[in-house]
């Protein structure tokens, strides 16, 4: 599946609906605008009134596009969070995403008691990666959320990146679970997990999708560099998603397919009872949209 193809997939969808919690930077208006035009979804901004209203008469937004806007007010980030986050739980929105406040306060907000988006499974990070040459889309977790990650843990990431993309539109997808080498070594714990998660895979215990590990990054896509290493797989040179070991090969990955691989990247937090978009100013509006339209895809993961 290219970014295209999810895009257009998304169109044909029935209406979602994204809250932004905190909607107080020009690039996020300019981003929904974008949205509401290509069929994405409708929007509800969470925010001071009066920066809003400002936000809206310099993005240029027409009569058209207001229409698919519900306008909250609110007096600080930690309301927005709270209202934001109220809105997807009580079903009036399908999407949360993060506005101009720090991840810490939306997320407290997520996992408020009360109103929160629980589930009682993991919350992780699933990064979609559309790369220049490349036919599909490239999905990287966890790159965010969860720092070094049991074998309990990482299976879970796994089964969350894997409902998650089968949403999106990819059946049985093919997963590769990253180390440093190919071969199981006592001394590496990545390569130890990464031979159980197959094994896992095979006996059922990780359902929809094909696991195979230890993989290199270089053998996971590349199907020329895992026939020079001889590596026989279904999964290698062919991967959907790359399952990381811990956050700093995520990060270092997920910055490098963007700085130097030039690709649009898509993200989100999967595992609540909707999906989570975090954003930061810097992320370019065709970053945002292609955010918006894996969560859209994917919004009914837990429901």
């Amino acid at each position: 599946m290219t970014l295209d193809d999810l895009l257009q997939k998304v169109k044909e969808q029935s209406n979602r609906s994204i809250v932004i919690a905190h909607a107080t930077d020009l690039s996020l208006f300019l981003a929904a605008k974008q949205a509401i035009e290509g069929k994405i979804g409708s929007f509800i901004f969470i925010g001071p009134m009066d920066v809003m209203n400002n936000l809206k008469l310099e993005s240029g937004f027409t009569e058209e596009t207001e229409a698919k806007i519900e306008w909250v007010d609110s007096k600080s980030p930690h309301e927005s969070a709270q209202k934001s986050v109220q809105y997807v739980s009580s079903g009036l929105a399908d999407v949360l995403m993060k506005g101009m406040l720090s991840t810490s306060i939306l997320l407290k907000a997520v996992l408020h008691k009360e109103y929160g988006l629980r589930t009682g499974k993991i919350l992780s990070h699933i990064a979609g990666f559309s790369i220049p040459n490349k036919d599909n889309i490239l999905f990287v977790t966890d790159a965010a959320m969860n720092i070094h990650p049991s074998l309990k843990e990482k299976a879970e990431i796994l089964q969350n990146a894997v409902n998650t993309v089968h949403l999106i539109g990819i059946h049985r997808p093919k997963v590769a679970v990253i180390a440093a080498v190919e071969t199981v070594n006592p001394a590496m714990e990545a390569t130890l997990d990464a031979a159980a998660l197959t094994l896992m895979n095979q006996r059922g215990q990780i359902t929809r999708c094909i696991v195979d590990g230890p993989l290199g990054f270089d053998n996971a896509i590349s199907l020329e560099a895992a026939k020079q290493k001889g590596i026989t797989s279904s999964v290698a040179g062919m991967a959907d998603i790359l399952l990381v070991p811990t956050i700093e090969v995520g990060n270092t990955l997920y910055k490098s397919l963007t700085y130097f691989g030039g690709a649009i990247v898509g993200g989100m937090i999967v595992g609540a009872k909707a999906p989570v978009i975090l954003t930061s100013r810097s992320d370019s509006v065709d970053s945002k949209l292609f955010s918006m339209a894996m969560a859209v895809s994917s919004s009914s993961v837990n429901k």
